[in-house]
Formats: C-alpha cells, structure tokens, sequence
C-alpha cells in the first residue's frame, strides 16, 4: 500500500473557505493513470493533481490533473495551487520569481512574488482560440439574459468553455440555470461547461463570473473559482478591445453563489498572454493510504 503526501488547498482564496478546493498528491511517481483516476473520484473535488517527475526540457516540476471522471490537459486553479504547492514544499526553486510548469497542455510559465507566507502565483494560460462551432442547443432562458444580444461562443485554451456576457452583473448573480440543459448542450458540443459574465464594480473587483459543469463534474456541477474560464474570458475581452486600464488588469469575483468569495486576478500582456493568479491558502496537510 503506498503511503502519499496531501495537501488540500483552498485557491483564488483570500481567506481559507472562500477559493476552490483542490487535492495535491506530492509524490506520485508509482501510481498508474488508472490509480490516479480512481483516487481523483474517491477524493470527489473538481480538480487532484499528481505531481511527478519532471520529463520537459527545463520544466521545474510535473503535474496531471483529474476530475473525478477524466483528466484534463490544463486547469487553472489546479494549476495555481499545483505552483504554490511546489514552491512551498520545496519542490522547485523559482529563479528570479519564475518557474515552469510542465502538464499535459504544455509547459507554461509561472510567476511567483511575495513573503513565504503569503505567496502570489501567476499562471500562463495556454493559447485561446475561439473554436467555429455553432451555439445549437443553447437553452433559450440562458440566451434571453445575454447582453445586447450576444451569441455564446466556444473558446478553447485546454479546457474548453462557452462563454457569454449577461446583460448585467444581478443577470448574472440571481441566474438559476437548467442543469439538464446545460449538461445536454455541454456534452453535444465536447465543452467543459459554460461560464457567464458581466461587468461589476464591486469591492475589489471588475468583473463577476459564473462557471457551469453539470456534464464534465455532475458532483460539482457550478464550479466555485474557475481559472481556465476566466483566463478565456481575458481573451475574449482583448479580442473586443474591452480590457480595462492600459495594463489589461482586473480582478473578477465567483464563487458567492455556492458560498465562496473566490478572487481571480488577471492580465493580458501586450503579447496577447492571459495571466491569472491569486492566493493560495493550505487547509489539510497529511498521508493517504492508497493501493
């Protein structure tokens, strides 16, 4: 029976029990594919990550990444917390607060800054592309909130999610989706899930975001904090000439409508490259038993 280190973390989280939980295994070179999986879905949170040894010229550390039902080629807050675990166990050493994380959608830059005690990540997300598939299927209540009649698309930089802004931020906060539908509209259209958005001026942020995954997490089916949805909404913004500020920053909101307050901080550089980040907050540190 191995015997393996665990952390589970809270990220996009200002304080512990406002982020998206997210199981880390630190040492799981002796398990299979088929073991992580069935540890993923036994630990039952949105996201597990397995980290192993390096293999990519240059990468500091390795991760995968499983829901309880499949792996994913890249997530965000698993990702975020994937470098903040690494960082913080002593897993790899930023140069110059940089690392390079290596997971299956490529090896991708992380920025690290802050005390020891209260880290900030920066995460590079993969490429977004906009993918030509058509919104057939959208459930009509979801499509009559959009704003100024915006049509959903599907934005892909690992995981893929169909996004579309809501006429405004109380759209967005007060929306009780058909699950069902959404399930059966995900599943047709090979999404992760759909996310929603709209500007608000809150306290400390710009922007509110919602992120559904009925088809891809059925146990989790309004995901808390989502990194890859709001790093595709970074993309879809800069396409539209919408970013905020000079600097493409802003902070969105998520997570309040499942008892959160997560926080995601992003920026679009001026080479088109979606960084999101924000605090991690360790919860659990301790062994698992696991044939």
């Amino acid at each position: 029976m191995a015997v393996l280190r665990y952390l589970q973390l809270d990220v996009f989280a200002p304080r512990p029990g406002t982020g998206n939980p997210l199981g880390a295994i630190l040492d799981a070179d002796a398990l299979s594919s088929s073991q992580m999986q069935a540890l993923a879905a036994w630990l039952n949170l949105s996201e597990t990550v397995f980290f192993l040894r390096p293999t990519a010229p240059g990468a500091d550390y390795h991760i995968r990444i499983f829901t309880p039902t499949r792996e994913l080629a890249f997530a965000g807050h698993p990702s975020v917390g994937a470098a903040w675990a690494a960082v913080t166990c002593g897993l790899a050493q930023p140069r110059d607060g940089a690392l390079l994380q290596q997971c299956a959608a490529g090896v991708l830059p992380v920025r690290v800054s802050g005390p020891a005690e209260a880290l900030e990540i920066q995460l590079a997300s993969p490429p977004a592309r906009q993918l030509d598939t058509e919104a057939g299927g959208a459930p009509a209540a979801l499509l009559a909130l959009a704003a100024d009649g915006q049509a959903p698309e599907l934005w892909d930089n690992g995981a893929r999610w169909w996004l579309l802004p809501l006429r405004d931020a109380n759209a967005v906060r007060s929306l009780l989706p058909d699950m069902a539908a959404l399930a059966d509209w995900s599943l047709a259209t090979d999404a992760t899930g759909v996310a929603v958005f709209a500007d608000e001026a809150g306290a400390g942020h710009a922007r509110v975001v919602r992120a559904f995954c009925p088809a891809d997490a059925p146990s989790v089916p309004e995901d808390p904090v989502t990194g890859s949805a709001n790093a595709l909404i970074g993309a879809w913004l800069r396409q539209r000439n919408a970013l905020p500020g000079g600097e493409g920053r802003y902070v969105a909101s998520q997570g309040r409508e499942v008892g959160r307050d997560g926080r995601v901080q992003v920026q679009v550089d001026a080479q088109g490259t979606v960084w999101i980040g924000g605090q991690v907050q360790p919860v659990i540190d301790g062994q698992i038993r696991w044939l």
